[in-house]
């Protein structure tokens, strides 16, 4: 999902892109997980790779993760990248219709009306590269679902915790995000002592960095280049 990227940054810098638990082709146990898990999850991976400091970032979830390492392990942080994500929960208004999704999807498999649903929410409406995405997910094994949504529903808010982040931050987000609003990136970037100014992704919805790359990486590579200079 951060192809766009790794090819517009990944002659310049050092790309590293990873499978979370419960995503791609990361072995997973059943046991429940949080976000907090997976922050601890990416030092090992960097501590496998040698890498004593980088600049962290994800769309969405990945998001979630890159500012609980920030909170965790700060030493180990250059900067942010924060694509469409947010500090806080799920809104309670949309979160029932996401849990009817999930136990459809998690018991029958991704139906055509609700991959649809989903690829319109997080890629955005009649998008061209919806298809490819709905038939990567329909393969993947139905059941899946269950552990990733729980980690999703279940964590906890750190907006009140953001002061305590000193890492610059970029703070990009699409102005179409139906799953997390503009509003929540401002109350993000507010937050952040050291956020740059948002970066608002016109016509984008929520996975602005596959469907919009071009003023997403060049947003990232500005980012990038300012912090390679101070």
């Amino acid at each position: 999902m951060f192809a766009p990227q790794v090819a517009a940054l990944g002659s310049e810098y050092r790309v590293v892109t990873w499978d979370g638990r419960g995503h791609g082709l990361t072995e997973t146990t059943p046991d429940d997980f949080s976000y907090w898990d997976s922050a601890d999850d990416l030092r090992g991976l960097l501590d496998a790779l040698g890498i004593e400091r980088a600049v962290v970032g994800g769309m969405s979830q990945g998001g979630f993760v890159s500012l609980r390492f920030a909170l965790r392990h700060p030493e180990r942080v250059i900067g942010l990248v924060l694509l469409d994500s947010q500090s806080g929960l799920e809104d309670p208004e949309k979160l029932p219709q996401y849990e009817m999704m999930a136990d459809v999807w998690a018991t029958d498999g991704p139906s055509d009306m609700i991959a649809d649903t989903v690829a319109a929410i997080i890629i955005g409406p009649d998008r061209p590269e919806s298809a490819a995405w709905i038939a990567k997910w329909k393969a993947r094994p139905k059941e899946s679902v269950r552990q990733i949504f729980r980690t999703l529903v279940t964590r906890d808010d750190i907006t009140a915790r953001l002061g305590e982040i000193d890492a610059p931050a970029l703070v990009v987000h699409g102005e179409e995000d139906t799953a997390i609003e503009m509003p929540l990136a401002e109350a993000l970037a507010a937050g952040l002592p050291k956020a740059r100014p948002l970066v608002r992704v016109p016509g984008a919805a929520h996975a602005a960095n596959l469907t919009h790359p071009e003023p997403v990486n060049a947003a990232i590579a500005g980012f990038l280049k300012e912090l390679g200079s101070s």
